[in-house]
């Protein structure tokens, strides 16, 4: 499927910045996004951060200086980004992508919030 034929905005470029730290993505609507590891890894739509339902959604401490190893096709609707924590089992599709960068400023002060309600921090791990 084409990002013409798509109700979602179609990645033109995805590249990561040189201190891996930041992953830089544009889409054929215009947008871009340089999205940061850390709010990448925190909301990785993976199964051990996500659960299987809301109430099993987890969040994540000790990511502030996380970096991404690499970025792997799959399929033509995503990418799985693997960090330097092992974590790599998040499936990260171009709609994931594209309203994480609309929203990242939300989404990382609600992180923030969540950290703090939890009694963890960016810098050490942890996970509730």
């Amino acid at each position: 499927m084409s990002g013409a034929a798509s109700s979602h905005p179609w990645p033109t470029e995805i590249r990561l910045a040189k201190d891996k730290r930041t992953l830089h993505v544009s889409f054929d609507d215009g947008s871009a996004f340089a999205l940061p590891a850390e709010l990448l890894r925190v909301l990785s739509p993976s199964a051990e951060v996500q659960g299987h339902s809301e109430a099993e959604r987890k969040t994540v401490g000790g990511k502030r200086n996380v970096m991404i190893l690499a970025i792997d096709a799959v399929g033509n609707y995503a990418i799985r980004i693997s960090f330097d924590d092992m974590h790599s089992t998040g499936i990260y599709s171009w709609p994931f992508l594209h309203d994480t960068g609309r929203n990242a400023d939300g989404l990382f002060r609600n992180y923030l919030d969540d950290l703090a309600a939890k009694g963890l921090d960016r810098d050490k791990p942890g996970m509730r």
